[in-house]
């Protein structure tokens, strides 16, 4: 898929959804619920355009939870459900260390392997999340693409608004910090500007590891993971 790039709307604008595009979004609301309601003990939230509501048939269903749990209990209670792959991730050295399962070409279930600290948890409201009762009502919620628009959920689709120059506005109607805010504008900008410089970790876990032991492991070889453990109070 094309990587997106930032946009310039300048004035707001009102995207009105097609019969098509509400159909797409019932199917991908509905098979992420599937997902939560076996996750539902560990508050799973769906995030970015499923939850905002703007999707295209090719979006990604990414499923979060927010908090650290044992990667067993997960695991456990996805038990039947087959999966594609298990990865450990790490945007940067400096960003949380983050475990995923891969159940298909387009859905992801994502959780950390060390405690987030507030501002990572804030990126997920950055982006949009919804939890397991959002999704039964029908709700959507406010969130930024990665072409840095502000998503607002309306009756018959979604308005439009640049986030750069709307800094202050954007963390009010999110509930996130400024600072949160400028920082992705900063690394969104520069990305758009110099393209993407590669993920710091990408490292499939083999079927019979835990995600634990397959951390502790890249730790002994890398003293930045260590660090980053050690910070978060260990795995």
């Amino acid at each position: 898929m094309p990587r997106e790039k930032v946009v310039r709307v300048w004035d707001e604008r009102e995207v009105v959804y097609s019969l098509k595009k509400w159909r797409i979004l019932k199917e991908k609301r509905e098979k992420a619920l599937q997902i939560m309601k076996k996750l539902a003990q560990f508050d799973p939230h769906v995030y970015g355009s499923v939850a905002r509501g703007d999707v295209r048939k090719d979006s990604d269903i990414d499923i979060v939870i927010p908090y650290k749990v044992p990667s067993f209990l997960i695991e456990h209670a996805l038990e039947n459900m087959p999966f594609q792959k298990k990865r450990i991730v790490m945007a940067t050295p400096w960003h949380l260390i983050k475990g995923h399962i891969e159940i298909d070409d387009e859905t992801v279930i994502t959780f950390p392997l060390i405690n987030p600290n507030d501002r990572e948890i804030e990126f997920y409201k950055w982006g949009g999340m919804i939890d397991i009762r959002g999704i039964q009502t029908n709700s959507r919620v406010p969130g930024v693409n990665k072409k840095l628009i502000l998503i607002i959920p309306s009756e018959n689709g979604h308005i439009e608004k640049e986030v750069m120059g709307r800094e202050n506005e954007v963390a009010k109607v999110l509930g996130v910090s400024i600072k949160l805010v400028q920082e992705r504008v900063k690394i969104l900008t520069r990305r758009d500007s110099i393209g993407r410089t590669g993920i710091y970790l990408n490292e499939e876990v083999p079927d019979w590891m835990s995600f634990e032991e397959a951390l502790k492991r890249i730790a002994d070889r890398d003293p930045n993971i260590r660090r980053k453990i050690k910070e978060s109070g260990g795995i």
